[in-house]
C-alpha cells in the first residue's frame, strides 16, 4: 500500500495545475465592449410607473426631478456571458432648483440593488448597454 504524503500531494496538484493550464486559452478575459448607448429603468414610486429610456454616454437625460448621466457603458463579446456596468452620475434638482449628486459609481444591470439610486421617489437602475437606439444622438455625439 502506497502513502502519500501532503508533500507529495500539493507537489501532484501544482504538476496538474501548471501542465493544465497551458492548455487554457490565452484570452481568459472577455473583450469589453464600449456601447454608446445606456439602457435605463427608472421607478415612480408614487404611480408606481417603471419607465425604460436611453441615454448617450455623456448626455444627461431627466427622470422625474433626477437628471441620470452614463459616462461609460460596457457589455462583454457575445462568446462571453453577458455582464452589463456602466459608470453614472445621478443628481436631484431640490425644490429650490438646486442640483445636488446624489449617485457616482457603477451600476450593474445583473445586480441592479448592489449601487442603487437612493431617493424617496424613484429608483433608477442600469438594464442594458447597446450600440444604437432609435432615440435621436444629440447634435455633435459620434453616430
Amino acid at each position: 500500500m502506497t502513502l502519500f504524503t501532503r508533500n507529495h500531494v500539493l507537489r501532484a496538484a501544482g504538476f496538474a495545475l501548471a501542465l493544465g493550464s497551458s492548455f487554457l486559452p490565452q484570452a481568459a478575459s472577455a473583450a469589453r465592449i464600449d456601447n454608446p448607448v445606456a439602457v435605463f429603468s427608472g421607478l415612480d414610486k408614487i404611480t408606481g410607473r417603471i419607465t425604460t429610456f436611453d441615454v448617450y454616454v455623456n448626455e444627461t437625460v431627466q427622470f422625474g426631478a433626477l437628471q441620470v448621466t452614463p459616462k461609460a457603458c460596457y457589455s462583454r463579446d457575445q462568446a462571453e456571458a453577458q455582464k452589463i456596468d456602466g459608470f453614472v452620475e445621478v443628481d436631484e434638482i431640490t425644490l429650490d432648483r438646486k442640483i445636488r449628486r446624489i449617485f457616482t459609481g457603477w451600476m450593474f444591470a445583473d445586480s441592479p440593488g448592489l449601487n442603487a439610486v437612493e431617493h424617496p421617489i424613484y429608483d433608477v437602475w442600469l438594464k442594458d448597454c447597446k450600440a444604437q437606439s432609435e432615440v435621436p444622438a444629440p447634435e455633435g455625439a459620434a453616430k
